[in-house]
């Protein structure tokens, strides 16, 4: 009985934390976060700064901003302010797998559709500052499923997670994954490709078919504003989502390693008449950098992860430093639940392996993967109007020594270290 009254009195104290919340959010829809050094990202280093914060937005940013007296007050003093860290790979709060491993081409199929809200792995990643990722399907597939861009509102249904205007995306995958993703299993019925070539051979093949249905539906329009009454051609999903690709209205995502795969796909991306937006993993892309950077592909990588499998051999550290000086815009992912917790450290590796500055190495986790994902209008930096989407560490993200002490969405505070640590004491007592 004493347990139970226990936990009673946790459950209402923490409702009580909430509705508090909530009240104040209701009460003043400003915010103003004082005292802190602000690493804007895009404008410089602002020491003993402040950020008002109205209605979500960042209204100002500067050494002397002033608020009204309802304002609530965030006291930042020898704490520092970045944006939001951007997970540009991730699989986070995904319910019942990500491959659809059963054919080589399913573009039709949608990681949107398996989101789980209540994934404890996002409050986790909230806890090292992250505040948006990039949901991918897996790479059994040549051509896999749609991805989802979701903001991490903990708390909050499924349906306010997602990016709002987030631009779509896809994943491909080129190497050992979709050659072998079907030969686990002994007994199962072998099917195309199985080689690097026969890779190549699937994307040109599945885009030639789209090119004809863009065809086909191009001449059925093309008779109705002639007056005439054809028959429509047959909806296919998988070929109308591979010609919004060809469209330009859904970006790629292109799981690779080896430099002779990653220019292949440049080629066919060419060829085709669509760009890659992102090369994700891409270890080799140190040596191809000059033709991803002519093709305007961003890289997605690791920091320093290699040699796991044969085609990871010929990683080195310095990859993401020699993309980025020339002229690759460059960011640092996850792929991980646990590695997604310290990306701000993994990114500082970008400064020891290639000299990368410290803005740039912060670009990686932010701006540069904002820009990848076509949501650098709202997030990556921070600058008036942009979303309030910021992380609060107790020391610069790059020591060796600092914590994040809360991460806030839109001017919502979703991590508090202070809350999290009574929360547990309450608990334990």
């Amino acid at each position: 009985m004493i347990k139970l009254h226990r936990i009673a009195i946790v459950i209402l104290i923490l409702c009580g934390f909430i509705i508090i919340s909530k009240a104040q959010t209701q009460k003043s829809r400003e915010i103003l976060i004082k005292n802190a050094t602000i690493l804007t990202i895009s404008n410089g280093t602002i020491k003993n700064g402040s950020i008002l914060i109205r209605d979500g937005r960042i209204a100002e940013v500067g050494a002397n901003v002033t608020a009204s007296p309802d304002t609530k007050v965030i006291d930042a003093t020898g704490k520092y302010v970045m944006p939001g860290i951007i997970d540009c790979h991730s699989h986070t709060a995904i319910e019942g797998g990500i491959n659809e491993s059963t054919s080589p081409v399913t573009p039709q199929v949608r990681i949107g559709d398996v989101i789980r809200h209540d994934d404890i792995n996002i409050y986790r990643a909230l806890a090292g500052g992250v505040t948006t990722l990039n949901i991918l399907h897996g790479s059994a597939n040549v051509i896999g499923g749609q991805n989802a861009v979701i903001k991490l509102k903990w708390g909050k249904p499924v349906e306010e997670l997602f990016f709002p205007g987030a631009p779509r995306g896809i994943k491909f995958a080129l190497g050992e994954n979709p050659k072998r993703s079907n030969t686990s299993n002994p007994q199962a019925q072998r099917r195309f490709p199985n080689t690097r070539m026969g890779i190549e051979m699937v994307l040109r093949q599945a885009f030639t078919e789209a090119q004809l249905y863009m065809r086909e539906w191009e001449d059925y329009e093309g008779k109705l504003a002639r007056g005439e009454n054809p028959l429509p051609p047959r909806r296919d999903l998988k070929l109308e989502t591979l010609a919004d690709i060809l469209r330009g209205k859904i970006r790629v995502h292109a799981h690779c390693y080896r430099a002779d795969e990653i220019v292949m796909l440049l080629k066919v991306a060419d060829d085709f008449g669509f760009k890659i937006a992102t090369l994700q993993h891409v270890l080799e892309g140190y040596k191809v950098a000059k033709e991803i950077a002519a093709h305007g592909a961003g890289a997605s990588t690791f920091a320093d992860n290699w040699a796991y499998k044969m085609e990871a051999y010929d990683a080195i550290p310095h990859n993401a430093a020699l993309m980025a000086k020339r002229g690759v815009r460059v960011s640092i992912n996850s792929d991980s639940n646990e590695r997604a917790r310290r990306l701000y450290q993994e990114a500082a590796k970008a400064m020891k392996y290639g000299g990368l500055s410290e803005e740039e190495a912060l670009k990686t986790i932010t701006l540069n993967p904002a820009w990848q994902l076509g949501i650098d209008n709202r997030v990556g930096s921070i600058e008036v109007g942009k979303d309030a989407d910021l992380a609060i560490f107790s020391a610069h993200p790059f020591s060796a020594y600092t914590m994040v002490e809360m991460t806030l969405i839109e001017g919502e505070v979703y991590f508090d270290r202070n809350a999290a640590k009574v929360a547990s004491k309450i608990t334990a007592e």
